[in-house]
């Protein structure tokens, strides 16, 4: 037993485990977080809808989204941005490894009607087959990733953008980083059964990289049959930061906002929202 607690209050280093494939694509997680998703008034995995609408607007208005345009989503979810574009007319690509999230975006496109592509596949390791005029990384998804997975990521995307394209993404803010505060807890069944269809322990570990600027939440979910962990990592940043990553990526930093429906930037946001052109 001690052993186990041992192992279960282990501290790694920065990024040094990546287990969104189990977050995303088990059967049951990935059930409760697209339930997440399409309730309309709760955040865990995506923004309430009334922001969303918002944010919707304010992006089609801000890009001119219109049809002959080329717009991917990077994490596109159940396709609520995608949707939103391809009624605009541009020709959209939503790319996510989720599997229950494409299957979701794939049936509503249909009842539509809209001509949506649509790729389940992690976008670390996507092959891009055409270049885009607006490219999308929403939600602060740029956070989960570990430097080496980010500078990839930007790789990725100049190459993938046509000349004077547009890259868009929002992330966790230095203002969001004061608010993380190391704790454990326990709890049988924590987080009401969201981490498994059987009967379990869980332990949530947070801990705050004070240097590295990154928040770690550690999920250990014991059953009967099974121990797995989950490891939500997230990097905030400064405007600086964040534009010094970009800048180095070959990327123009033209406008900075709050979030994507376009606040106009305050440093005491959570979050930040830039636009980015490859010039």
């Amino acid at each position: 037993m001690y052993d186990q607690l041992t192992r279960i209050d282990h501290t790694p280093a920065p990024f040094e485990i990546y287990t969104a494939e189990k977050l995303w694509n088990d059967d049951h997680i990935s059930a409760q977080m697209l339930a997440f998703h399409l309730n309309p008034d709760m955040e865990p995995a995506s923004r309430n809808h009334e922001f969303m609408a918002a944010s919707q607007g304010w992006m089609a208005d801000k890009f001119d989204i219109r049809p002959g345009m080329a717009v991917a989503d990077l994490g596109c979810g159940p396709g609520f941005y995608t949707t939103a574009f391809a009624r605009k007319g541009a020709e959209v690509t939503g790319i996510d490894f989720s599997r229950r999230s494409i299957g979701y975006a794939m049936d509503s496109a249909a009842r539509e009607g809209l001509d949506i592509t649509y790729i389940q596949d992690n976008y670390l390791n996507w092959s891009p087959k055409q270049t885009y005029d607006l490219i999308t990384l929403i939600y602060c998804d740029y956070c989960p990733l570990s430097p080496d997975q980010r500078s990839q990521l930007m790789g990725k995307i100049w190459d993938t953008l046509k000349p004077g394209g547009i890259f868009l993404l929002d992330v966790c803010s230095l203002k969001a980083f004061e608010k993380v505060r190391p704790h454990m807890q326990f709890s049988r069944n924590l987080m009401d059964g969201f981490w498994s269809a059987r009967d379990y322990f869980g332990f949530q570990k947070t801990v705050r990289y004070e240097a590295e600027q990154v928040g770690l939440n550690k999920y250990t979910i014991i059953t009967k049959e099974e121990q797995f962990e989950i490891y939500n990592w997230l990097q905030y940043f400064s405007l600086e930061s964040l534009s010094e990553e970009l800048t180095q990526n070959g990327f123009t930093v033209a406008e900075v906002f709050s979030d994507v429906a376009g606040r106009a930037y305050d440093k005491e946001s959570d979050t930040l929202a830039v636009i980015a052109v490859k010039g």
